[in-house]
């Protein structure tokens, strides 16, 4: 079963964020690095690091639409979640990755008591309700990728160029979406103040001076 909860940013607020720290666009969805990119173990760090299982993290593309690398981020226990945003029309796609599986009964009742429009249309099932509108697409390994939109800002035909342009990412784009290295282990410091032998108190024994 996979969540529900359909949660955008808040447009003005990715708005600015955008306009004060730039996007990165997706890339092509190439798995060379170049000569001085950093490798695969490394970018999985990175998304280990932000708790994002490797394996959960997808990515799209969409005409007019770029990704918010300050949106990119944890879903539910280990899943990925980033934000497109077009800076023409203002329309903003969520993508989220998570573990789970989808079916024609848990896409028509997504939680006890709730009901959507739910039909089979291009790679998976596109869903509507409460003003958003969604496709869900199983992929390997029990795993779900949706892309949501608001209905009245991304029409229907963009959303699904979205959903079919689903994939994961190459070194490139790995790195766009998590540039930061992941952090690095370090030695304990060690105290002058422990004794080498017994439980490890420190050795607060006046000496003979004191």
């Amino acid at each position: 079963m996979i969540r529900t909860e359909r949660v955008l940013l808040p447009a003005l607020l990715l708005s600015a964020l955008l306009t004060g720290c730039g996007t990165e666009k997706a890339g092509t969805g190439t798995t060379d690095p170049g000569p001085a990119g950093p490798d695969r173990t490394e970018l999985d760090a990175r998304a280990r690091a932000s708790q994002i299982a490797p394996e959960l993290v997808y990515v799209t593309e969409a005409p007019g639409f770029t990704v918010a690398q300050q949106s990119v981020g944890v879903y539910g226990g280990d899943g990925f979640s980033a934000a497109y945003w077009s800076q023409e029309t203002g329309g903003q796609i969520q993508l989220y990755a998570d573990r789970g599986t989808v079916t024609a009964k848990s896409c028509a009742e997504p939680s006890p008591g709730q009901h959507a429009d739910c039909e089979r249309d291009g790679p998976g099932w596109y869903r509507t309700g409460s003003g958003q509108h969604e496709y869900l697409l199983p992929e390997k390994g029990d795993v779900v990728v949706r892309v949501v939109a608001d209905s009245a800002m991304v029409d229907r035909a963009v959303l699904l160029d979205a959903a079919e342009a689903v994939h994961r990412p190459g070194n490139t784009e790995l790195a766009a979406l998590f540039p930061t290295p992941a952090p690095t282990a370090t030695a304990p410091v060690e105290r002058g103040d422990l004794p080498p032998v017994g439980d490890g108190a420190p050795d607060n024994e006046v000496g003979t001076s004191g």
